[in-house]
């Protein structure tokens, strides 16, 4: 085992046991509100509440396996492309936020969760919510280590060689995921520095609002340009690694994120709760998820595509 190893070993176990506290919470959250203890989240009734909630478990249960999977023996020798599929949702909801979840918990700050306002407690108190946070950044710090020592072990060509090697790539092709995502990213990005167009209710923006859009929106740029790059195998000569990791964390964020928001979106749509609403319309939100899920599915999948080609070449 080298240093590496060592590392990846630490992040994952950390990442792990980081995660515990939240899947405590969300469990007491659920058993509390079936039992009356607990009051349900604002915009909820007891049913939906509990869905979401034990939604969340379930997510957490899921990150949890996959970090200990990353350093475990059996994490070898379990199939690749479902854990692979589990990391890559993983890191694409808690990587590209990571800075943001970092300076929301600072003091002063106005909004410690890196998620949105539908995954708020009804009460939730200052040290709950202090070990949701360390939850989310530990985590994402934890698989964003861990996972290339994982995959540096199981597919150690994964990343290596550099664009346009043997002739890979195309020119001339056109990735229609990656201008998908792009639209996607310009809209987000229009409503992050103050745009008007498509939001229903101004009253709603907050400052969380508007990073969350400008840190999405920025990631369906940075997810587009490098799966173009893999595509088409340009610029020449640079490293693979730099546009597949960036095309597996901006494609994964596109798809979790917004994976994670459609339903909600949804919801308010046909519910429409008097005590909660989202500021940017509803249809057009619904719209722009479902468009950024499936630019990102497909980008991952013209990345393993694109990769599997130069591999056989």
């Amino acid at each position: 085992m080298d240093r590496w190893d060592r590392i990846g070993r630490v992040a994952a176990y950390g990442a792990a046991l980081a995660l515990t506290p939240y899947l405590l919470i969300k469990v007491s959250w659920v058993v509390g509100s079936l039992l009356g203890l607990l009051p349900v989240g604002t915009g909820f009734g007891k049913v939906e509440w509990v869905v979401l909630n034990s939604a969340t478990i379930g997510m957490a249960g899921i990150g949890i396996a996959v970090a200990l999977a990353l350093v475990r023996p059996w994490g070898m020798r379990i199939p690749g492309a479902p854990l692979a599929l589990c990391a890559w949702v993983g890191t694409g909801f808690l990587v590209p936020v990571l800075p943001y979840a970092v300076l929301s918990s600072l003091p002063g700050s106005a909004d410690g969760n890196p998620k949105s306002r539908s995954d708020a407690g009804p009460s939730m108190p200052v040290w709950e919510a202090a070990l949701v946070q360390i939850g989310f950044v530990g985590m994402g710090l934890g698989l964003a280590i861990a996972l290339p020592t994982y995959l540096r072990r199981r597919w150690p060509d994964a990343f290596a060689g550099r664009l346009g090697d043997s002739g890979e790539g195309s020119p001339t092709a056109l990735p229609w995921m990656a201008v998908v995502g792009a639209a996607v990213g310009l809209v987000w990005l229009y409503w992050a520095v103050g745009g008007t167009a498509g939001v229903a209710h101004r009253g709603e923006r907050d400052l969380a609002w508007h990073v969350l859009s400008g840190v999405f929106g920025l990631w369906a740029f940075v997810a587009s340009a490098a799966t173009w790059a893999a595509v088409r195998g340009r610029p020449a000569r640079v490293p693979r690694w730099g546009p597949m990791v960036l095309g597996w964390l901006g494609s994964g964020s596109l798809f979790a994120w917004s994976g994670w928001k459609l339903p909600f979106t949804l919801y308010l749509a046909v519910a429409q709760p008097a005590d909660a609403a989202l500021p940017e319309n509803l249809a057009l939100a619904a719209v722009l998820h479902l468009a950024a899920v499936g630019a990102g599915a497909a980008m991952l999948r013209a990345l393993v595509r694109t990769r599997l080609v130069s591999s056989n070449s």
